[in-house]
């Protein structure tokens, strides 16, 4: 006894007919159905290749579009010549013109011989079934589906919508179960025959020809009714995509294919000649004999099915760039934001690079130009420190930064004076740390040469905007790690605060700080807050600054304490 072979083919026939060949000369029988939308004259060529083979018949053709019934008409055709013509087959194996035996016949053989009243189908029912597409499981079955779902979409979707509004709804024949599962499999002589020459086939085949994708259901509801033995799983090593669709074997897959130990493989990729070459040869199968275990490999597609839905963290692909949250991560790496830092010490960017082995930048999103680190005016990946640029797209700026310095960490410094629509990015990236010593912004006022009146107005209008900034950052939307001290708190006890920043940039590092950057002079800084008090500004964020010369905040000494916000 043996297993005859029943293949679906409509492109790429010299690789069918060098599969063909291969089963054929190994002694199993090979029925061959050719699309009819396939031309006559590469119909009549694969024929002609053909020829020499006395095990090698050719079906009747049927018109074979992706979810229509002619799969099914043309599965029945074929396998209808191989059980009447050849009478050793006991076992039916259904491949595709795509596929590619992975193990020798006479493993599968051997393997069918110690199994002879078993059906290899995926077979199960719609309850249990979660990797349809589509939204369609039970409606497969009660809906009708006269329109071509590729080439009549919209009069496809709107019958399918139509039945749904009218409650329309089609009666299951009696003593059938609906199930699903993949169109290929190997089933007993036995089975199949009870299949095609049921008295009830008329009934069925007219139901089912008004089922969706019915090569998916048709033979795996029907084998429940007749087989004695069915095992739900497929010989064929079959991988499709999150959208239903199959995955392609290319050359590189060789050892991948190898390592899965099954016996057949769809769909490959007609130009690989070094799949065709190694799996067609005499020692294509010489590895030791293996349960078929298409587990070992699901690892692999299931990452790969992650990468290509999610991406890289922080990297947005062209095809997902214009859907809000879809990216895997918003940056690529953790980064550091210090607001006010740059106004209350001076040359902090140079301090805090020589102690955390950072890069650390300054406003980069200034109103001016990017305050690249070391006033570079280009920086990685050839990105300019043109504000406009910048501004053009502020978020995919940043995430590009990150990108293109990956591996080195960034720091830079924001505040109310720069462009401020970064904001709620920075909030909700969970890479994000960010440092605030509130109120810090008046100092550059505190030490500027103008005019009352005019820092007046400036310094309400950036309390307004800092204010709203905070509001910002301690939403409950918020993910990034968010540490806010006011000014009069951080100049009370700098020490701590500025060691819990420098450990998280390098937790690694285990030296304690023993002096802080230097701190500008704010001899007055009380009285100038006072002043603008008497001008009718109340500053608020700030804290409490004494109106003397002592920069310590009124009352009792007390430690300064971070507010963690997350």
């Amino acid at each position: 006894m043996t297993v005859g072979f029943v293949m679906l083919c409509h492109t790429a026939l010299d690789r069918a007919a060098q599969v063909a060949r291969h089963w054929a000369t190994s002694g199993c029988p090979v029925v061959i159905h050719v699309d009819a939308r396939v031309k006559r004259q590469a119909y009549d060529g694969l024929m002609a290749d053909l020829a020499d083979l006395e095990n090698i018949r050719f079906s009747a053709r049927f018109a074979c579009e992706w979810g229509t019934w002619g799969i099914v008409a043309a599965t029945q055709a074929a396998s209808t010549i191989m059980l009447r013509e050849f009478a050793d087959v006991r076992h039916v194996f259904l491949a595709s013109g795509s596929c590619l035996p992975l193990r020798p016949v006479s493993e599968l053989v051997a393997y069918l011989d110690e199994r002879p009243r078993t059906d290899f189908i995926e077979s199960v029912t719609t309850e249990d079934v979660g990797w349809t597409i589509g939204g369609l499981n039970i409606e497969r079955f009660t809906l009708r589906f006269p329109f071509s779902w590729r080439r009549q979409r919209r009069l496809f979707d709107g019958y399918v919508r139509l039945q749904r509004q009218i409650g329309f709804k089609r009666r299951i024949p009696d003593g059938i179960v609906p199930h699903l599962g993949s169109q290929w499999w190997c089933l007993t002589r036995q089975t199949l025959s009870a299949i095609l020459d049921d008295p009830e086939r008329p009934a069925h085949d007219r139901y089912f020809k008004r089922v969706w994708i019915p090569d998916e259901s048709y033979f795996q509801t029907l084998v429940r009714l007749v087989s004695s033995t069915v095992e739900s799983r497929s010989l064929t090593l079959s991988k499709f995509d999150f959208q239903g669709k199959p995955h392609i074997f290319y050359d590189d897959h060789l050892q991948l294919l190898r390592r899965s130990d099954c016996f057949v493989a769809r769909k490959i990729w007609p130009d690989a000649d070094k799949l065709y070459g190694a799996f067609l040869s005499p020692e294509g199968g010489s590895a030791p004999a293996a349960e078929p275990n298409p587990g070992k490999i699901d690892r692999l597609f299931a990452k790969a099915v992650e990468r290509r839905t999610k991406g890289r963290g922080g990297l947005y692909m062209q095809s997902r760039f214009p859907n809000l949250d879809w990216e895997n991560g918003k940056t690529a790496a953790p980064y550091s934001v210090f607001e006010g830092f740059a106004e209350l010490f001076e040359n902090f960017e140079i301090w805090l690079g020589k102690v955390a082995g950072t890069r650390v930048h300054g406003h980069l999103f200034g109103p001016d130009r990017v305050h690249y680190a070391g006033g570079e005016t280009i920086y990685n990946g050839a990105m300019s420190d043109s504000a406009s640029l910048r501004d053009y797209n502020p978020k995919s700026f940043l995430c590009n930064l990150i990108w293109n310095t990956r591996g080195e960490r960034q720091c830079f410094q924001f505040g109310p004076r720069d462009a401020q629509r970064i904001g709620e990015f920075l909030a909700r990236d969970p890479n994000a740390q960010i440092s605030v010593i509130s109120g810090a912004w008046a100092i550059p006022l505190f030490k500027s040469n103008r005019n009352f009146g005019e820092i007046r107005r400036e310094a309400a209008y950036l309390q307004k905007v800092e204010a709203e900034h905070l509001n910002v950052l301690r939403a409950l939307e918020s993910k990034a790690r968010v540490r806010i001290w006011t000014l009069a708190e951080f100049v009370d006890n700098p020490m701590e605060p500025l060691q819990t920043i420098v450990d998280e940039i390098s937790p690694r590092a285990t030296r304690r700080l023993t002096e802080a950057p230097c701190m500008t002079d704010l001899a007055g800084f009380g009285q100038f807050l006072q002043n603008l008090r008497n001008q009718g500004m109340q500053p608020t964020l700030m804290g409490d600054f004494p109106v003397g010369d002592d920069t310590r905040p009124k009352g009792p000494a007390r430690r300064g304490r971070p507010y963690l916000v997350k």
